[in-house]
């Protein structure tokens, strides 16, 4: 079997092995440079109201990321406007300082838990808003800009 054939045959079995994504989007943040004010909009149509499904936010950060966690603000807009915000936080370091996510070259790439078993009940437009809201310890004074954080995403994922 050639090396072509091998590649081939190994991107199949991980693709059928992964889980039923509905959905899967980044947005680039120029220059790694994620300004306090700068809020992504990820606009999701949603049909399937019987299925469950987990939610994530993908983070992908450089080295020159100085935080050992990431604070954020998500707000999920369902189709009859009804709101719902979350601060959320994440460990971007382990103990010994070394970042967490995967990847061999500088730049990492987490999966992060947004949401468990979500039901999108009523089909329709849902709109995800998501915003960095890091702060240095010990001051109201936002972060502004963010270095270190290249693409910010949210994945959707059918449950079994």
């Amino acid at each position: 079997m050639s090396k072509i054939s091998s590649l081939l045959l190994i991107l199949s079995l991980l693709q059928a092995c992964q889980s039923e994504e509905a959905y899967n989007n980044y947005q680039t943040i120029a220059n790694a440079k994620w300004k306090q004010d700068q809020v992504l909009q990820f606009d999701i149509p949603m049909k399937d109201s019987l299925s469950v499904y987990n939610l994530y936010i993908n983070l992908r950060n450089t080295n020159e990321y100085p935080f050992s966690n990431l604070f954020l603000i998500t707000q999920m807009t369902f189709p009859d406007n009804t709101k719902v915000v979350d601060t959320l936080e994440y460990e971007m370091t382990d103990p010994n300082g070394r970042f967490l996510g995967s990847g061999f070259s500088d730049i990492k790439e987490n999966k992060l838990f947004y949401k468990e078993k979500v039901r999108f009940a009523k089909p329709g437009l849902y709109r995800f808003f998501i915003k960095q809201a890091m702060r240095k310890r010990n001051s109201v004074t936002p972060v502004d800009p963010l270095i270190g954080v290249s693409d910010v995403g949210i994945s959707i994922e059918k449950t079994k």
